[in-house]
């Protein structure tokens, strides 16, 4: 087995040999020198190249006579082969004799092939280089031109398209180095036209802001002549029977703005050159750095927008400080609303809305403060009139506006509270002036003048003859004619605010009814309480308020015409007029009774008895006889007043009939204490005797009936007490006293045990400090226990009384 397996393995080895490359067969040969058997293996390749020799052998004597027959033709071919190689010799030769011109004709074509190469490579070469030089010849023209948007433009053309076509030239590298240089120069320059624009508009802004002002009342007073044309009504359209009007807020000198249709107030974006904004915007976007741009302009316009917004400390001094402070806000953003619509994003919506929600609150804010200084009711107007511009301007470019119309009706109350304290000086100015004396008429067109002035209607007095006298004073028609002009002034702010008519008839009279019941009627209390007011100008007090008061009804109908609201619409505030003065009349009446009651006073405190006299006089004393003149003439003044009589120049019937039982229970209760004064110690009988003629001549006086209108002896009633009393001690009833006490049938009912008791003491010391032999004559001894025996029944009526 051994034996079969090697001879396989040699077989093997020697099909390899044969088929394998001389260069691989050294791993073949070294597997045979590894093996024990290589003589065998040997043995067997000895007689493989035996047979591969017989092999040989028999392939050469096979083919020998076909080579023996090659060899023959080929020396056959040798002689033939010597001739056609001595021939192509000849052609050769004649052939390099003939090419030699051909060849110098070929070495000059292509030394011409090779220039034109060159010619074309060279065109080649330039055409595409001459763009290049061309493209930054033009950069260099628009840099000199400041075109630095285009520049930038050209720029990028000739970075990605000229220069890679031009290929790698000096030059070329020199102008790649150059670009980026050239990019950061339009960049800081276009940032510097950047900087310039932001602080020209800064300084600009005043301007810009009042052509935007003065372009928003044009067209608002073109939609007001057109509203007026197509209503039919002139531009001066009277609202009452006297032709006056409120000024408008063309009169008040907001805007010098000539009222002419044919005006054209130039736009304000007009004023502005926004080209620095737009080239800096592109030219950032092209260089990839615009949220940097917009981030740089959006910080430095905050930056202005809180410079705006800062008033000045003086603003609230003139109109003019306020017109620059809107002028500026207008201007601020009537730039940024053109930004917002003429730009990709540059600033959006929501930024706009943002500076302005600021801005309205510092404006407001500013307002508030500023405003609250001021107390000229012409500069508030002006003011309401500049801020209902202001927001009609900002309203024209979309911003929101209700907030500062919502300020104005806070600012309507501060303007009524100035008002008021204008009024109130003008109301005492006129209290001041007046002279309390019925107007003076002495022809028809004076009369006519005043009746225009104030609606007074009285037939009686149209029936009179000239000269003659209305009853009130010139106070009257300046206060109708104030609290007319006050009405106006009321309507002046009302205007333009977007209110319905029947809110400004209702602002309107609110504010009437504060000057009628706080303004006016603290002047009215000024001039009745103030000092040194006689009762002749409380009686005309008493008879204007009278008039006023019957003028409400006017200023009612007034208020309704100018505001075109029906006085009998629902809701509709009522004038307080009426009870404003009644309540000064009534004020007045009091005055009149106090200043009359401190004139008795006066008097009285001149009074001078003798309580010890023996025996009084026959005549009243002169201090009651001046008083009763006193009061005869002042009760004559009370009825009719000086000049002419007329039935309206009358102190109405009830206030004089008051007035005299006033002063006359005033006198009888002064009179009365007089006489149980403390101070007086004892009273003699002849005292009593002249203090009663006093009293006759007070009941004389209320019998002449000073002022008519008393029923019988109804003002003696004021003096019954007295009378009672005095009769009483005079008469020495004191039996009829004392019996008939408690009933009301007593013949001294007015007279109290404490009143009779105080005065008997009085008497009983008067009677004890007699002279020492009075007590020795028996009527005095009589009279003396008398008046013991009713001085202790009139303290038992009293313990009894007070049980």
């Amino acid at each position: 087995m051994a034996s079969v397996e090697i001879v396989a393995e040699h077989e093997r080895i020697l099909r390899e040999i044969e088929s394998t490359d001389a260069n691989c067969i050294g791993p073949t040969l070294r597997s045979v020198y590894d093996g024990q058997e290589h003589g065998l293996f040997m043995e067997k390749l000895d007689g493989r190249i035996r047979n591969h020799d017989r092999d040989i052998e028999k392939m050469c004597n096979h083919h020998f006579q076909g080579f023996v027959d090659s060899i023959t033709e080929l020396l056959k071919v040798r002689a033939e082969a010597q001739k056609l190689k001595s021939q192509v010799t000849d052609t050769n030769q004649r052939l390099q004799d003939d090419g030699k011109g051909l060849v110098s004709c070929m070495d000059d074509l292509r030394r011409c092939r090779l220039q034109q190469r060159n010619i074309a490579t060279t065109i080649d070469r330039l055409t595409h280089c001459l763009p290049v030089l061309e493209m930054y010849s033009k950069l260099q023209e628009q840099m000199r031109l400041k075109r630095y948007y285009p520049a930038l433009r050209t720029l990028e053309q000739l970075e990605q398209t000229c220069l890679p076509r031009a290929g790698q030239y000096r030059f070329c590298s020199i102008m790649a180095e150059n670009i980026p240089r050239v990019r950061t120069l339009i960049k800081d320059t276009a940032m510097s036209q950047l900087r310039d624009f932001l602080e020209s508009i800064r300084k600009h802004s005043n301007k810009i802001g009042e052509t935007a002002m003065k372009q928003a009342h044009v067209q608002r007073a073109a939609v007001g002549r057109r509203l007026r044309k197509e209503a039919g009504l002139g531009a001066a359209t009277e609202v009452d029977g006297h032709g006056s009007s409120p000024v408008t807020e063309q009169d008040s000198g907001i805007l010098d703005v000539e009222d002419d249709e044919d005006d054209e107030v130039p736009g304000a974006q007009e004023l502005v050159d926004f080209s620095p904004v737009y080239c800096c915007l592109h030219i950032y976007t092209v260089l990839g750095a615009r949220e940097e741009f917009e981030n740089y302009y959006r910080k430095q316009r905050r930056k202005q927008a809180r410079l705006v917004l800062q008033p000045h400390s003086n603003m609230h001094e003139t109109l003019d400080g306020y017109r620059r402070f809107f002028n500026q806000i207008i201007g601020f953003f009537v730039v940024e609303d053109h930004i917002l619509h003429t730009t990709q994003g540059l600033v959006n919506r929501a930024y706009v809305e943002e500076l302005w929600e600021l801005a309205l609150s510092k404006t407001i804010a500013a307002l508030r403060t500023h405003s609250s200084y001021c107390s000229d009711p012409d500069l508030v107007l002006d003011l309401k009139n500049l801020i209902v511009l202001f927001a009609d301007t900002l309203q024209g470019y979309g911003f929101p506006v209700s907030q500062l119309f919502d300020m104005l009706l806070e600012m309507r109350e501060q303007y009524g509270e100035i008002l008021l304290k204008k009024w109130n000086l003008t109301f005492r100015q006129a209290l001041d002036q007046d002279n309390y004396s019925p107007i003076p008429v002495a022809t028809e067109e004076d009369y006519r003048q005043f009746s225009s002035q104030f609606p007074f209607q009285d037939p009686d007095l149209d029936k009179l003859p000239f000269p003659k006298k209305l009853p009130f004073s010139e106070f009257v028609p300046k206060v109708y004619c104030q609290l007319k002009e006050f009405i106006y002034a009321c309507l002046k702010y009302s205007e333009d605010l977007h209110l319905s008519s029947t809110e400004v008839d209702d602002m309107i009279r609110k504010s009437t009814n504060l000057l009628l019941t706080r303004t006016l009627s603290h002047c009215l209390q000024y001039a009745i309480k103030k000092k040194n007011v006689g009762l002749a100008e409380l009686v005309q007090l008493i008879l204007n308020t009278t008039h006023l008061e019957a003028s409400c009804v006017y200023l009612e109908g007034f208020i309704s015409n100018i505001t075109d609201v029906p006085p009998d619409t629902a809701n509709t505030t009522k004038l307080y007029g009426t009870s404003t003065f009644k309540d000064a009349r009534h004020a007045a009446e009091e005055e009149i009774y106090t200043n009359l009651n401190a004139k008795i006073d006066q008097f009285l405190q001149l009074a001078d008895y003798d309580w010890t006299a023996a025996q009084g006089g026959g005549a009243p004393s002169d201090y009651l006889s001046d008083l009763i003149a006193f009061l005869c003439s002042t009760f004559s003044v009370f009825t009719h007043l000086p000049g002419r009589a007329v039935e309206h120049a009358r102190l109405p019937g009830k206030v004089a009939q008051t007035a005299c039982m006033s002063a006359c229970k005033h006198l009888a209760s002064s009179l009365l204490r007089l006489l149980l004064q403390p101070d007086v110690r004892q009273v003699s009988l002849g005292a009593m005797q002249q203090f009663n003629n006093d009293v006759k001549e007070c009941e004389r006086f209320a019998r002449t009936d000073p002022v008519p209108g008393f029923q019988g002896d109804t003002l003696l009633l004021a003096f019954s007490d007295l009378r009672q009393l005095l009769d009483l001690f005079i008469q020495w009833d004191w039996s009829t006293y004392l019996a008939d006490y408690g009933r009301p049938t007593c013949r001294y009912l007015r007279v109290s045990p404490h009143t009779a008791l105080v005065l008997l003491e009085k008497m009983k010391d008067t009677s004890r400090k007699g002279t020492m032999f009075a007590q020795f004559r028996k009527n005095e001894r009589d009279k003396q226990k008398l008046i013991d025996t009713v001085v202790k029944q009139l303290r038992n009526l009293i313990s009894a009384h007070q049980t």
